[in-house]
């Protein structure tokens, strides 16, 4: 499968279901471990979190035919990890990267992270959040490629947890927040 011809873009109204149902199915390969009867409240309430909040968005990423071959979101960041203080007013958690096993190492995931920072830095977002996984191979390596940083390891909701982030802003405002 040749890169160039793979089409991200946002995702439109119509196509909500099919994302949603999309991330579902992944998720279900990626965390087995989980009860997949417990939607997570990101897809529950996907227009609001990805499509209706000024800081939210969601990407996809199509062949020529139109099959589905990756996903990637960015949401407000609602400050549910308590133990992570991110004294910013524009801070969004990247959620859902999701890739076709046979598009992986032809850098898609790339593009799409690429395609979503340049959406954040239009709308001003400051600092883009993300946590991941040790048991899904090669995720850290990857976003640290991406130049995410490392906050903190801990176990959140039983599962080794790597939360990460990444400073879209100026250094001259970085440091003036930080004082």
């Amino acid at each position: 499968m040749e890169i160039n011809k793979i089409t991200i873009e946002k995702v439109r109204p119509e196509q909500m279901n099919e994302i949603i149902e999309y991330i579902l199915n992944a998720r279900k390969g990626l965390f087995p471990m989980l009860d997949h009867s417990v939607i997570p409240w990101d897809i529950l309430k996907f227009e609001e979190s990805y499509y209706n909040n000024p800081l939210g968005e969601f990407l996809q990423a199509r062949n020529q035919e139109g099959k589905l071959l990756g996903v990637i979101g960015m949401m407000e960041y609602n400050h549910r990890f308590q133990h992570l203080d991110y004294p910013y007013d524009k801070v969004v958690e990247v959620a859902r990267l999701f890739i076709e096993p046979e598009c992986r190492r032809l850098a898609l995931g790339t593009q799409m992270v690429k395609e979503l920072n340049q959406i954040a830095i239009n709308k001003g977002i400051e600092l883009m959040y993300l946590h991941t996984h040790p048991f899904l191979k090669g995720a850290y390596e990857f976003w640290l490629k991406q130049g995410y940083g490392l906050d903190k390891k801990c176990i959140e909701s039983k599962f080794e947890t790597i939360h990460m982030s990444k400073y879209l802003m100026s250094k001259e405002k970085q440091k003036t927040i930080n004082k």
